[in-house]
């Protein structure tokens, strides 16, 4: 990963690696907080020739929404932007959430989910600040929440409970508001619908990421270009359940308020859900989604049409391409896991398989000492719950095949760990393919090789 770092004196910039291989977590990444400027996360969009996808872009990308990032102060040791404000300036007309299951979650989770709870509420925007987690801190967190999105409606001139609220920082410590209340105009006057305001946003939510984290892509609807933008933020305590990270998804489409619900709950099962960087559900995850209306097309309302499927598709495939961005950005990791199941019994038993695979701590180092030791894998296939016949146990590293109709197969293990090396070397992405029967059951897990460096940074967050 490069990073820019801007020279005061002189106006010039230069790029300097933060993070290669074999390189030290913690006082890389350090180095890379306190850089005011980093650089976007590769485009993990899958292709499809129904879309267009604009990686540049991000929540500013749909028609009707503003986005702004501000310096409130709030980090502990950097300059860089610490709050974000997304809004839209008419009201979404539909708004959905899906969020952690983690029992001790924070004070904005639940007021977020109190709001989006509301029948008929109308939600306006998305206040999101880095730094402290607000979460695990009592009742005096909650009144931090609700006294931020009154200072919010303030403000933006609109009811307190059209915002929706994020955190993410060290849990356990409230906001703090003094810094945040004095920051807040600063983000409504600098509201603008420009992709740099865009990546000022993705930016100020950061936290031990290298890489902003935002994309959008396009797709044409009953005549109409409707337009999804996203960012999101995660890095470590990266796990599977409902969320796993924090992030604002936009569209412009007009769309059924349920409807858009359910899209948001389908997209995030079959992307957020499926990361793992180190097995920890946060206290703070959340995923919001707003629309518009502004793109000019009929309403849909049922979920059968092909409308819905394909604006379904374009919103997995958006949601995909975000979660993408945290595996391949983990703490301390050098590459992206991508972990194929196929032949299951259901979609569900493939997702569960694979996901069992991609947050396997032994199988997840084994990736990042190149070492293709393929015993991990059938052994995190078996533990994942779902049945199957081990008989018809297939795996492949790449294109190097380790074990077929669960017999193993005699292969070249310098090959195999040369394949890792080479993935490695360039940030790349590793495939691992399992096949556990002819069911039509498929599913994709993402995930990254746990390092030295994972430890490096995590043993000493907050000293």
């Amino acid at each position: 990963a490069l990073i820019r770092v801007n020279h005061e004196t002189s106006g010039m910039a230069t790029f300097v690696s933060v993070r290669g291989p074999r390189a030290s977590g913690r006082t890389e990444r350090h180095h890379a907080v306190r850089c005011l400027c980093i650089q976007r996360a590769p485009d993990f969009v899958p292709p499809s020739s129904h879309w267009l996808s604009l990686p540049d872009r991000g929540v500013t990308a749909p028609l009707g929404f503003l986005a702004s990032g501000a310096a409130a102060g709030l980090r502990s040791s950097s300059d860089r932007p610490d709050l974000a404000l997304v809004f839209c300036p008419d009201g979404a007309v539909a708004a959905a959430g899906v969020f952690t299951q983690n029992l001790v979650c924070a004070a904005p989770v639940t007021y977020s989910k109190e709001v989006l709870g509301k029948p008929g509420n109308t939600v306006s925007a998305v206040l999101i600040n880095a730094g402290q987690a607000n979460a695990a801190t009592g009742s005096l967190g909650w009144q931090d929440a609700i006294d931020s999105a009154a200072e919010l409606s303030k403000c933006l001139g609109i009811p307190a409970d059209e915002a929706l609220l994020q955190s993410t920082g060290v849990i356990g410590q409230r906001i703090k508001v003094e810094e945040m209340f004095g920051a807040i105009p600063k983000v409504v006057e600098d509201l603008s619908d420009t992709d740099a305001a865009a990546k000022d946003c993705a930016t100020a939510i950061t936290t031990t990421d290298l890489v902003y984290k935002s994309t959008a892509i396009q797709v044409e609807i009953d005549g109409r270009v409707v337009t999804l933008g996203g960012m999101c933020k995660g890095s470590g305590m990266i796990h599977p359940n409902m969320a796993t990270m924090l992030g604002v998804v936009t569209c412009d489409v007009d769309i059924d308020n349920k409807l858009w619900q359910k899209m948001l709950k389908e997209a995030t099962d079959e992307s957020f859900n499926q990361i793992s960087v180190d097995g920890d559900t946060s206290t703070n995850d959340t995923v919001v989604a707003l629309a518009s209306g502004k793109a000019g097309n009929s309403k849909i309302a049922d979920e059968t049409s092909s409308e819905a499927k394909l604006l379904q598709r374009a919103l997995t495939a958006l949601c995909q391409g975000l979660c993408k961005m945290i595996a391949w950005d983990g703490e301390g990791a050098n590459v992206l896991m991508e972990v194929i199941v196929e032949g299951a019994d259901s979609r569900e038993d493939a997702r569960k398989i694979a996901r069992s695979i991609s947050s396997s701590s032994l199988a997840k180092s084994a990736i990042f000492g190149q070492d293709p030791n393929w015993g991990r894998i059938a052994c995190a296939a078996g533990y994942a719950g779902p049945k199957f016949d081990v008989n018809s146990l297939d795996i492949a590293l790449g294109e190097t095949k380790l074990m077929e109709k669960g017999q193993p197969l005699p292969f070249d293990a310098e090959a195999a760990s040369a394949y890792l090396k080479a993935q490695i070397d360039v940030r790349g992405v590793v495939q691992i393919h399992v096949k556990v029967g002819e069911g039509h059951g498929a599913g994709v897990a993402w995930g990254c090789d746990l390092s030295y460096d994972y430890v490096k940074i995590n043993a000493e967050y907050t000293t």
